[in-house]
């Protein structure tokens, strides 16, 4: 499909969506606006704010703490998940014997670890990183798990009977056959990574853009509420394209999906 269509789509996606939360919240419908602004604020309204808090040193100072929880996060879960990953789906009796446990753990709701996890590691970065993690490591973990169980036995077969070794085998069976579940991951990880650090600041913190929108929240500042979405929004976006352009260039060697006469651009 045409890339310049597709990105013009999306364009005219997001001024509608803008156009018509500014009609909603501002225009008569016949006394006041069906939306009412104290609730909802306005587009323009949520732009000057942002435009205004990006130029003082504390949204950069909350920024920064923020994207560094991510980072820490993202980076320690995505190394846990991948080496986890990759072990228990060579170790059959292992991962038989840890299923239970691993989805059990997986199944604990990450808002009621987050107090937890503030009591063990305080209110400094390292309890929003501790969420994050719980977060990004099971995401990993479960897709690099299912892209080696999907690797093709012939494959398999036929790398063994042409002398590979392991670690052969993970440089160049296992390890390509994974990577496209690990891009996979990657991309839902990085949102889930942030989500895991504004949570925990939101709910004990003195710094961070979480701690930012509980303080606006605190005083019935929805304009401020919907700056920080916007920032966080703006900075997902520009961390997910960081990661497909990594994935491209790591996955050249993937075949491209084949066109048909329907879905020409």
């Amino acid at each position: 499909m045409n890339r310049n269509k597709i990105i013009t789509l999306r364009i005219l996606t997001a001024v509608g969506a803008l156009v018509a939360w500014h009609l909603l919240t501002t225009v008569p419908a016949p006394q006041k606006p069906l939306l009412d602004p104290f609730f909802f604020s306005t587009p323009i309204d949520v732009l000057r704010r942002t435009a205004e808090d990006i130029t003082t040193y504390q949204m950069w100072y909350d920024l920064y703490i923020t994207l560094l929880e991510t980072a820490l996060a993202f980076f320690i879960g995505v190394v846990s998940g991948i080496g986890l990953g990759f072990w228990f789906a060579r170790r059959e009796l292992l991962a038989a014997v840890l299923d239970p446990f691993v989805q059990a753990a997986n199944a604990l709701p990450r808002v009621v670890l987050a107090p937890i996890f503030a009591l063990w590691f305080g209110l400094g970065i390292w309890s929003k990183v501790a969420l994050g993690f719980t977060l990004v490591f099971f995401i990993v973990f479960f897709n690099v798990y299912q892209g080696v169980k999907e690797v093709s036995p012939t494959v398999l077969a036929n790398a063994r009977m042409l002398g590979m070794n392991d670690r052969q085998l993970l440089r160049h069976v296992y390890l390509p056959s994974a990577l496209s579940w690990v891009f996979s991951s990657l991309h839902t990880s990085v949102g889930f990574a942030l989500i895991g650090a504004v949570v925990g600041e939101y709910l004990g913190s003195s710094a961070g853009l979480g701690y930012r929108i509980a303080q606006a929240e605190g005083v019935f500042d929805v304009t401020g509420v919907f700056s920080g979405m916007l920032v966080l929004m703006i900075f997902v976006v520009l961390i997910d394209g960081i990661v497909t352009m990594c994935e491209r260039r790591l996955l050249v060697w993937r075949p491209a999906p084949a066109v048909t006469g329907t879905t020409q651009g």
